[in-house]
């Protein structure tokens, strides 16, 4: 029964105006909600407003007819004129209805189209004066064609429908009227009441079948495509309950015969896997309880594959501790010298490791931090300690990890979820004894997923490693066994307390001595069998090595020097392919046909020519560098102009050396009042590059003084060191790398705060015999040992 009031009134007590006394061409009108009644459809009424009741009874009383119209909005309760359509149907009312709860019934059935022509005052209940509207059906082929295609597509549809009873078939197969087959699929579709509206509202039969038929195209492609989804739906319920049965049929079958289903061989499999696998007792319990489960769950089962992907990593972890093979010191010597040039201080750090590892091999042994510029030989340290000890070496990259699950893993909840990186690595190197190097430990960074670093603090603890809860597994693992390496190029960026769990050890840059030997035992070899070439076929003077390494690299390590020999062995490898020779020299003159013009020239004569121009020493996280710094003197007021993009630390060493100088211009010999009128400019060439630290401040303290007596300061004569305003030359770092990059400059002369002096122990032997050591407690010291003598005082700027 169709609603069409959601109010429930009371039959009111009126008088209602009689037959007589309502106008002929008048009519009560009852307004609908979400209703539209065609003529010849039959439609159940629920009465819930008072009005509507009074209209419907003095019609059953007076035997007359009522005018269904429907509201344009159904909210309103108590609708006006202008809250009704103007069409609407005359209806006969059929049956009148009374329920025990009160509520008014009627059976309408609807036989005209009308149009309101006016609304009269004066009844309890709505009345207009209305026009019938008469059918404007004639015949004629067009609509005899339309009616026959409409009624085809109401039978398709009726097909596409779901138990649609017989009887509504015989009933469309009946009907011979156009007007009357298109009132009644409008009515039976299911549309929104405006557009049913519209149809009712169209009298015109030919533009009525046509706005029919279209609707009912467009109802006929989606039950088309409902019924299409329907099938392939049913095609795979059916697919996956033939499956089970014949899974089924398949399990009877088989334990009919003895044999074992595929699930029970893998549960049977498992088993002996982790009966193998020596698990410690916790772990082993784990892993029978899920493999219980296993066991009870359907192989179709979605978490099925996730228990099973969990016990494969359990019997594929190494938990068995191997033997360890008997380190030899001896042979650890050897292996690390055939592997690496020079880095004395660093190969006797590693033997003294190893020789603890073989008195105390249950100890706790330190985590080693190799620190240092790229291509300096970090990687590959810890092979060769990999290849001392006899262990397996694995190698896991933290370059650009932001996830602290890439540490500790993901838990099993997460689809998809693996073990961290350090499980992996273990799994991947079959041993729980491996040596595991953690590549680029610096360059870790936190994100919105955690801080990795901080997950690294339990793995990289000897006294908490041992019982390391990966996310994955959730059970313990003890990594106290696996020898931790971990490599970086600069400090500042590891947070404290994990730099704390470990021993730093930093290599230096190599001077041009080192890079020719190891060009000469390793890296030409090495591209050699690279570029498909034999010893026999290729060879590179020393004399172009070297003319490699100081005019077309300048570097710390070594990397940039392979690719340029790999460069020139390529274009040997051409010629011999070609067969236009059959052995190739490169000597100085065929390197610049090959590689091409020098990239790098030693300027520091040219820079350092005229006044108010010294050369410093800068450390880098990629190896030292010079720098030099400028000074000149223009009209002004007495203000310091800095450039050169310089950090604060740097602007302010630039300003304690002029505080300096002007509080010793009388005893330098310069006048006071040269400065009072005249701004002082320092710049610091290489302007794109950012500069900082204090170990300028001797050099620009030199400029100032250079700029100031009109005195150059030597041209093969670096310095570093901080100033303070008391004059005093103040230690600084970097030392090593400072003074091989002065060596590469083709500087012969260093001056150094004196210090700084104990640091000398650490610089080869190659570079103390190539440099001049100059040490330096006050400026009055530099100053002596930095400017030529000849020269005097001068009022003129450089």
């Amino acid at each position: 029964m169709a609603e069409t009031d959601a109010l429930n009134a009371k039959d009111p007590e009126r008088g209602a105006p009689t037959e007589q006394e309502m106008p002929a061409d008048a009519i009560a009108i009852v307004p609908v909600r979400q209703l539209v009644l065609f003529p010849g459809m039959v439609i159940p009424v629920t009465l819930g407003r008072a009005r509507s009741v009074a209209a419907a009874q003095t019609a059953v009383r007076s035997e007359r007819q009522i005018g269904i119209l429907t509201q344009r909005d159904p909210a309103i309760d108590e609708p006006t004129a202008i809250d009704l359509y103007r069409i609407g149907t005359v209806a006969n009312i059929v049956r009148y209805l009374t329920a025990k709860d009160g509520a008014h019934h009627v059976v309408t059935q609807g036989e005209q189209r009308f149009r309101i022509v006016e609304f009269l005052e004066g009844w309890p209940f709505l009345v207009a004066r209305i026009e019938r509207l008469a059918p404007s059906e004639t015949a004629s082929p067009q609509i005899e064609a339309r009616f026959l295609n409409l009624k085809r597509q109401a039978l398709e549809a009726l097909e596409l429908l779901p138990q649609v009873p017989q009887e509504l078939v015989q009933q469309v197969n009946a009907i011979s009227d156009a007007g009357s087959l298109a009132d009644m699929v409008a009515a039976y579709l299911e549309l929104p009441v405006e557009q049913k509206q519209e149809v009712l509202e169209t009298i015109d039969l030919t533009t009525r079948l046509d706005r029919v038929s279209r609707l009912l195209t467009e109802r006929i492609e989606v039950l088309k495509l409902s019924q299409e989804i329907g099938q392939q739906t049913r095609a795979s319920l059916d697919k996956r309950q033939r499956e089970v049965l014949l899974r089924e049929q398949m399990a009877a079958i088989q334990k009919e015969l003895g044999e074992l289903d595929g699930t029970a061989n893998e549960v049977a499999e498992l088993g002996d896997a982790i009966t193998k696998a020596e698990m410690p007792k916790e772990v082993e319990e784990q892993a029978r309880r899920e493999l219980r489960r296993l066991e009870r769950m359907p192989e179709a089962a979605t978490e099925y594959g996730m228990i099973r992907t969990y016990l494969d990593w359990l019997v594929e972890l190494p938990w068995k501790l191997p033997p360890e093979a008997p380190i030899d010191l001896a042979e650890a010597r050897r292996i690390l010298d055939e592997d690496h040039y020079g880095l004395e201080k660093i190969k006797r750090r590693i033997v003294e490791y190893l020789a603890v590892r073989k008195l105390a091999p249950e100890g706790k042994a330190p985590i080693l931090c190799f620190v240092g510029p790229p291509g300096v030989g970090k990687t590959s340290l810890g092979q060769s300690i990999a290849r001392a000890m006899g262990r397996k070496f694995i190698r896991v990259s933290l370059g650009g990890v932001h996830d602290e699950a890439e540490i500790r893993g993901h838990r099993r909840t997460y689809v998809g979820a693996l073990p961290g990186n350090v499980v992996q690595g273990i799994r991947r190197a079959g041993a729980r004894n491996c040596v595991m190097m953690l590549d680029e430990i610096d360059k870790v960074g936190a994100g919105i997923q955690g801080d990795p670093s901080a997950a690294l603090l339990e793995v990289l603890d000897p006294e908490q490693n041992s019982t390391f809860r990966d996310n994955y597994l959730a059970v313990p693992f003890d990594l106290s066994r696996v020898v931790f390496l971990t490599t970086a190029n600069v400090l500042d960026t590891i947070p404290g307390p994990l730099r704390d769990r470990m021993e730093i050890i930093q290599l230096s840059g190599y001077t041009d001595g080192e890079k020719l030997e190891i060009a000469q035992r390793y890296l030409v070899r090495r591209q050699l069998e690279a570029n498909g070439l034999k010893a026999e076929q290729a060879e590179l003077s020393e004399a172009a090595l070297r003319d490699i390494i100081d005019h077309y690299t300048r570097e710390a390590g070594v990397r940039n020097l392979e690719r340029e020999i790999g460069r020139a062995l390529r274009s040997a490898a051409v010629e011999i392919a070609e067969g236009r020779r059959e052995r190739v020299e490169l000597g100085v003159e065929e390197l610049a046909k090959v590689l091409g013009p020098p990239r790098f020239e030693s300027e520091v004569a040219m820079r350092t020519s005229v006044p108010g121009v010294a050369t410093g020493l800068a450390w880098t996280p990629v190896g030292g560098d010079i720098l030099f710094v400028e000074a000149t003197r223009v009209p002004g007021s007495g203000r310091l102009i800095l450039t050169g993009q310089l950090g604060d630390v740097m602007k302010e060493s630039a300003q304690a050396a002029l505080s300096l100088v002007k509080g010793r211009l009388e005893s330098i010999g310069i006048d006071p009042a040269l400065l009072e009128k005249s701004d002082v400019h320092i710049h610091v060439p290489a302007g794109a590059i950012p500069k900082d630290g204090p170990s300028a401040g001797v050099a620009m303290t030199m400029a100032l003084v250079s700029l100031l007596t009109n005195r150059t300061v030597r041209s093969d004569t670096a310095m570093t060191g901080e100033i303070s305003l008391r004059g005093l030359v103040l230690p600084v770092g970097g030392i090593k790398e400072k003074l091989a990059a002065a060596a590469r400059a083709g500087l012969t002369r260093v001056m150094l705060p004196a210090r700084n002096a104990r640091d000398l122990e650490e610089i080869s032997d190659d570079t103390r015999r190539r440099l001049e050591i100059v040490f330096v407690e006050k400026i009055d010291d530099a100053i002596a040992a930095a400017l030529e003598k000849s020269g005097g005082a001068s009022t003129e700027a450089a």
